[in-house]
Parts: structure tokens; C-alpha cells; sequence
């Protein structure tokens, strides 16, 4: 007796847990239910009031859920917000039911549980693509969105100027740059690079296609994988307009045949430089040419490369259809649009064989001379170090390992026979240690664009640095005239002066060939991207006449160093006399 009741006491306990379990596991089904759908109604109703909301529906419309995707302010919708917009469609929904009614609608409940488990499941990456299409094209951006376009790097639509930043790429930024150069359309891709032009690229794409986030603007789209996230930008160059930098080239003799030259003109009474300038920019030419009436624009070419400028007396009264010198002279003016023939870049289709080195003191214009041979070669160069600003700002290189060998050269500061020796040959970059110790001091507080304050200069790692590093600028080439197996010497004030023959000189001995009018591009677009700017003080010097003593030793060694290696000297302007 005693152990049948024992049998019937646990089954009594097994059926009571049994049925809580059930119970619980009812309630708990039907809750999440019941709080996901009043979720989705709460959003639509109370984040429209709220700072951040998500989805601002107009008045009247409370309630029903339909939403131009375009007006979103939530950045990166989720799978269940977008499921909801689509779900809350339905005329039967009003925010005035409460929980009750929700819970009596059984069949809306697991219709809308399908849905939301079919689109999350098998859907999720469209939905995500569509959360990108549903990001801000137009909210805070002056330009209008034109739409997703297909980019070809070989015929590339929009290529009347080009910047990269790989960190800090927003749309605004694009557009504004592109403003600035008098362009119509602004194009971005891979949601770092921009692209302008006055022409609409010509194949369009679907929209999801262009999904990469910008990297300087999250919730933003900045194209894809070779699709471009196209705006129209002309409502921001009125405003553009006044910060156009429109730079006289000088007066110049006319080519005997101007049309041969040229490849658009313009003829027009009372032809004013603003006129000639904005014709040529929208035809996407860094130069315009006055003549008289008569306004021609094209590229700096072996016919006219501005190298032999005339007296401006020669020019006076040609933009006023004056008849001087019998039109023999023209002016010539610097439009803001980019010289495009020598932007493009690309690695090495077959690794190098020979391994070169830019190799150079650090402030001695390594940078820059990386910007004019990647310019003029077409291909990027490489660098020993990762430098993050750099690669941000385009020299692809940086991201790029040392030894592939997929770069025309190789950036390094090294020194010293077991660094030297890895390389068969090296361009060796000398520029003026008092120079070269400013602009690394600049660099180490300030970054690459900017200047050290008055403070730094001041401070006592100032005296530190130049003991220090003035040494190492001396050693620096001493080092590579020794260990040093295949040298050609640049010397920065030589190649700064005298651009086109010295760059030649450099592409050869990298064994490239390039067109003289791919050299006057280069000479076009000199100063790249890294020119410093901010205040510099005038007259500034750093330098206490024991520092002066230290350097000018070290220049004097340096010099007949050079001298003894069969190389031509220091130029004379820094050495000691």
C-alpha cells in the first residue's frame, strides 16, 4: 500500500512540473510575441518625437508606417525595424489597439513571425544591403543624390580630379572638393575615393550595389566595388565659387596654330578671365588661354609647356581684344581643375627584378618625391615603414610589403651595410640638413602637413633633437656612399628647380619610360597633396650659432665625401665657405 502511494505521489509531482513547464513555456512564447509586435508599433509611434528618432512620418500618418526610405535619420536600420516598415503597411494596424487586441490576432501573429524569420534568415544579406539603401544620401549633404553607377578604372567617366583618404572620406568632403575645382558631379567608390566630372558615368546599377560605408561617416554610403555613389553638386558652387583658386600662369607666345594646340575655344565679346576660366572648367582643362576675344583651353604640351615665359608688358591689354604684339602673345591661367593624364597608378604587374631604394634622411622630401615618381610611372611606390597618414591620403604602397617587389621603389630612412646591402640600387635624396631638421622637427609634432608651435621650438627637445639627429643626416649618406652598390644622387634643391630633367633622370634610372606631356602633367600637379600649410612664421630661426657650427662640419664631410665618390657636390647655396 504504502509503495503504490509512493508511485501515485511521484507521478502526482512528475504531471505538476510537467504542466508548469507548459505553462511557463505558453506564457513565455506568447510574451515575446506580444512584446516584439508592440515594439514595432511603439517605434513608429513614440521615436517619432523623440531627439534620435528613426523613422519621422508626417502628420496624418501616424500610425499607418509609410516612409520614404531617403528620410531615414537612423543610420544602420535593423532587420526588424526594415520588417516592420513593411509590416506596419497593413490598413488593419492602428496604434489605438493595445496589447489585448494584438494578442487575440493568432494568425496576424504567426504571419508576421514567418515573415520576420523568413526575410532574417534567407534575406539577411539583402536586408543588409538595403539598410545601407536606406542610409543618408541627402540629409546632410547640400548635393543632390543622382544614384548608383557602374565605374570603369580604364575609361573612367568621372576623372577630372581625384583624392583619396582611406580614414576620414565623407560625402560632404567629396563634394565640397569638387565644388571647390568647379566640377559638376561628385563620385565616390570603395568608401574612401572621390571622383569628379561633368559627365554622368554611363551605365547605372542597382542601388544596392553601391554599399560601402564611408570611412569618415558611418551611416553614409560612399559606392562599392567598382560602383560609384554619384551627386550632383552645383547647388554648393555658389558657394564654391569665391574659394576657386584661379592662378596666373604668366604671359606666354601664342603656338603658331592656337586651334592645333588647343583642343576648345570660345569667342566672345568682352571676354573677362572669370568667363574664360569657367568655360575651360567645365570642359575639364587645367589651362585657359586669352587671347584678345578669343579663349582657348587644353593641357601644358611640348607645343606649350610654359617654360619660356615672355614679358607681361608683351600681354598688356589681350584679355581687352587689344591687338598687342599682333596677337603673338597670350595669357595664361591656371584653372581649378586637376590635370588628370598622369593620376592613374597601379602596382607592378610582375615583381621587380631589380630591388631600388628612395632612400633619403627623414624631412628631405621622400614624400614628395614618392608623389612625382608615382606620377610620372604610373605605378606606386613602396615603403620599409607603415605610415597610416600616408596610406590614408592615397600612396597605396604603404599597405604594401617592402620586399613584394610590386612597387617601382622602395621608401627607406635606413643606414647601415646589413639595411644598405638588401637593395641592388637606390635613388639617395639629399636635401639641406638645417632644412631637413626643420621639417622632420615640423613632421614628429605637428604631422605632415602642419608646424611645430613656438612652444616646441623653444622647449629643450629642440637642442636634443638637433645633436642627435644632425649626426645621423651625415651618417645617413656616408653610409650609403659606402655600402651603396648602384647610387644616383637627387639632390632636393636640384629637383625642386630644375623638375622636368631631374625627374627624367630618375624615371631612367628606374628603367621606365615616359611622354613628355606625361612629365609636364607631373610639373602640372607638382605639390600633390602634402604641402604644409597653417601659419609659419617668417623669418624664424631656430638655429644658435652652435648648432650652425655642428651642421656646417657635418656638411663640409658630407661634401667631400660626395666630391670623392665622383658625384657632384652639395649644392652651394648651404655649403660652408
Amino acid at each position: 500500500m504504502a509503495k503504490a502511494f509512493f508511485r501515485l505521489q511521484k507521478f502526482l509531482r512528475r504531471t505538476q512540473f510537467l504542466l508548469f513547464f507548459l505553462t511557463a513555456a505558453y506564457l513565455m512564447a506568447g510574451s515575446l510575441l506580444l512584446l516584439q509586435r508592440t515594439r514595432l508599433v511603439i517605434q513608429q509611434g513614440s521615436r517619432g518625437t523623440s531627439a534620435n528618432q528613426a523613422l519621422p512620418v508626417p502628420e496624418g500618418m501616424a500610425g499607418v508606417g509609410i516612409a520614404d526610405p531617403r528620410t531615414l535619420q537612423n543610420p544602420r536600420p535593423s532587420p526588424r525595424l526594415l520588417v516592420g516598415m513593411d509590416a506596419m503597411q497593413e490598413p488593419a494596424l492602428d496604434q489605438r489597439h493595445g496589447p489585448r487586441w494584438l494578442v487575440s490576432r493568432n494568425s496576424e501573429l504567426r504571419q508576421l513571425r514567418r515573415r520576420w524569420f523568413h526575410r532574417f534568415i534567407s534575406d539577411q544579406e539583402p536586408m543588409q544591403t538595403a539598410g545601407f539603401k536606406a542610409m543618408k544620401h541627402t540629409a546632410e549633404h547640400q548635393g543632390t543624390y543622382v544614384g548608383c553607377f557602374s565605374d570603369d578604372s580604364r575609361e573612367r567617366t568621372l576623372k577630372g580630379a581625384v583624392f583619396y583618404d582611406l580614414r576620414k572620406m565623407t560625402v560632404s568632403h567629396c563634394q565640397e572638393a569638387c565644388a571647390e575645382r568647379a566640377y559638376t558631379y561628385a563620385g565616390l567608390a570603395y568608401g574612401a575615393e572621390c571622383y569628379c566630372g561633368n559627365t554622368l558615368p554611363a551605365t547605372t546599377s542597382k542601388p544596392e550595389e553601391c554599399n560601402s560605408e564611408c570611412k569618415g561617416e558611418k551611416g553614409s554610403v560612399c559606392g562599392g566595388v567598382n560602383r560609384l555613389s554619384v551627386y550632383r553638386v552645383e547647388e554648393l558652387r555658389a558657394g564654391a565659387r569665391r574659394r576657386r583658386n584661379v592662378i596666373y600662369r604668366g604671359c606666354f607666345r601664342a603656338p603658331e596654330n592656337l586651334t592645333d594646340t588647343f583642343p576648345a575655344s570660345l569667342i566672345q565679346p568682352n571676354l573677362t578671365v572669370e568667363m574664360c576660366s569657367e568655360f575651360c572648367s567645365k570642359k575639364e582643362f587645367p589651362l585657359a588661354v586669352i587671347r584678345g576675344r578669343e579663349c582657348y583651353c587644353g593641357f601644358p604640351t611640348g607645343r606649350f609647356s610654359l617654360h619660356d615665359g615672355a614679358d607681361g608688358q608683351l600681354c598688356s591689354g589681350t584679355h581687352n581684344a587689344s591687338s598687342a604684339a599682333q596677337g603673338k602673345y597670350c595669357l595664361v591661367y591656371q584653372t581649378p581643375v586637376q590635370d588628370t593624364r598622369c593620376t592613374d597608378r597601379k602596382f607592378l604587374t610582375t615583381k621587380s627584378k631589380v630591388f631600388v631604394a628612395l632612400s633619403s634622411f627623414p624631412g628631405a622630401g621622400n614624400t614628395w618625391a614618392r608623389h612625382l615618381i608615382e606620377h610620372a610611372t604610373g605605378y606606386y611606390t613602396g615603403s620599409y615603414y607603415f605610415d597610416g597618414a600616408l596610406y590614408n591620403k592615397g600612396f597605396k604602397g604603404e599597405k604594401d610589403h617592402w620586399r613584394s617587389r610590386r612597387t617601382i621603389c622602395v621608401k627607406t630612412h635606413e643606414s647601415g651595410k646589413t639595411e644598405i646591402e638588401m637593395f641592388d640600387s637606390a635613388i639617395l635624396l639629399i636635401r639641406n640638413p638645417f632644412k631637413s631638421l626643420m621639417a622632420e622637427f615640423n613632421r614628429k609634432y605637428a604631422g605632415h602637413l602642419g608646424y611645430a608651435t613656438d612652444r616646441n621650438w623653444k622647449s629643450k627637445e629642440w637642442p636634443d633633437f638637433v645633436n642627435s639627429y644632425a649626426s645621423w643626416w651625415a651618417s645617413h649618406v656616408l653610409d650609403w656612399l659606402r655600402y651603396g652598390k648602384h647610387l644616383l644622387v637627387v639632390h632636393y634643391e636640384d629637383l625642386k628647380q630644375n623638375l622636368i630633367p631631374k625627374l627624367r633622370e630618375m624615371v631612367e634610372f628606374l628603367n621606365m619610360t615616359v611622354t613628355e606631356d606625361r612629365l609636364l602633367c607631373v610639373e602640372n600637379n607638382r605639390d600633390g597633396n602634402f604641402k604644409r600649410s597653417g601659419a609659419k612664421q617668417k623669418d624664424f630661426e631656430p638655429f644658435t650659432q652652435e648648432m650652425k657650427d655642428l651642421i656646417n662640419r657635418y656638411i663640409l664631410t658630407v661634401d667631400e665625401a660626395l666630391r670623392a665618390r665622383n658625384f657632384t657636390g652639395l649644392p652651394r647655396e648651404y655649403v660652408p665657405r
